[in-house]
Parts: structure tokens; sequence; C-alpha cells
């Protein structure tokens, strides 16, 4: 799985190198044996951003993209678009991506985060809750995913790729936390409580990590109906 992640997002045209970052000896021995680039960090961080953090201190990269190993069917072009915005703009120092929630289940999954932009493709907030909440809307969740006209808003999912500027990134375990980072558990809250802005990407790409048995057997499902050009049903 590790080896179709790193082999995948090698293929963005915009990265200029693809590091694996673990405090794990064996993931770093796995990924040795197929050519991988592998940074040991210590073992006591308390995120990914931390621990993508000091791999960043040790490089000169102007720009760090974080990416989950946990998701072999990524698409290189998601994390190219992911990249661009924050290059034309550079005083904006970290960025995502969001897609438009299709499955009315996730609408009040909290595990499902959601994330509202401005007009400006910017983040408002992230919730685990429903956001924004349509009062005068019909209770029907297949309703809640379909916009029909320009001002009702659709429910967007956050997808958990994240660009930094290398300094912002440097200091981003030094900022305060502040009560809604705290209350919903969501660390790119941070950035906002701290008056940082995130640009925010629509993608069609659909998240699929791998975090049980169950997953792995859906991925590789995936996999192979993609070497023989189709897709299963379910």
């Amino acid at each position: 799985m590790l080896q179709h992640v790193y082999e995948r997002v090698s293929l963005a045209r915009y990265l200029t190198n693809v590091i694996i970052a673990t405090d794990d000896s064996r993931i770093a021995d796995d990924a040795r044996s197929f050519g991988a680039a592998v940074r040991m960090t210590r073992p006591d961080h308390l995120s990914g951003t931390d621990r993508v953090a000091e791999v960043a201190s040790a490089d000169t990269a102007e720009w760090v993209v974080n990416i989950q190993g946990d998701e072999p069917l990524i698409d290189p072009s998601v994390i190219d678009a992911a990249i661009l915005p924050l290059l034309d703009e550079p005083s904006i120092p970290m960025g995502t991506l969001k897609k438009r929630i299709e499955d009315p289940g996730e609408v009040d999954d909290p595990n499902v985060v959601k994330v509202v932009t401005d007009r400006f493709d910017n983040a408002i907030y992230f919730s685990r809750a429903t956001i924004p909440f349509q009062r005068d809307k019909a209770t029907d969740k297949r309703q809640l995913t379909k916009s029909k006209s320009a001002d009702e808003p659709v429910q967007y999912k956050h997808i958990g790729l994240y660009v930094y500027q290398r300094d912002f990134l440097l200091g981003y375990s030094d900022l305060p936390v502040g009560p809604l980072e705290h209350a919903e558990r969501l660390e790119q809250l941070r950035a906002l409580e701290n008056g940082y802005k995130i640009r925010v990407v629509e993608t069609e790409y659909e998240s699929i990590g791998v975090d049980t048995p169950d997953d792995l057997g859906r991925v590789i499902k995936l996999f192979d109906a993609s070497l023989a050009g189709v897709m299963p049903n379910g």
C-alpha cells in the first residue's frame, strides 16, 4: 500500500521531492526496499503535522505538502491542484481540498469533516457538524446535497491533504490552541483561530483511506477494477 502511495505521489508535476516520514523502522525498511527516500523522526510527535515539520526543518523547500500514507489510490493531479493556487498567491500560507458531499449519510456523520468557504475559496470554518445548516430547507437529506440555485449552498467535506509554506509549517505547533480546535478536535482550526487564511480547492477526488481490513479489501477491489478498465458495483 505504501509503495502505491509513493509511486502515485511521485507522478505529481509540482513536487520536486517525495519523502516518507516515519518513526517505525519496519516502515522505513520497507520504504527503502522500493527505493523511497525516508526520514526517521522522533516518536513523541503529537500529530502528523509535527512529524512533517521535523522533516521540513532539515530541508530548504519553500512549500511542503503533507500527504497521508494510507491512500493508495490518490490522484497525482489532485496534489497539483492544491499546490497551484498558493504558488499564484504566496500571501496565503496554507491550502487544502474539499469535495461536494454526494452520499446523504455523510451529511450528519461526525467522522466526515465538513468545510465552508468564502467567495474567494478561503476556509471560513471546519466542523464535524452539518455546515451550513439550512434552516428553511426541507429536512430530506437527499435535498441537502443538491443546490437548486446560486443562492443555495451545498455541503462539502474536507479532504485531508495540506500544503504549507515552510516557515508557517515550522511555527505551526507553537500557535496557541483555541477553543474551537479543542472542541472539534480539528487541528486545521488552529490556523483560522490565529487569523491565517487557508485556501480550499474543490476536487472530484474521493478520498479513500485504509484504516481497517475492510477498507483494504475495498481498495484492492477498486484497484483491480481500474486495471481491468471497469468500475465495480457497490
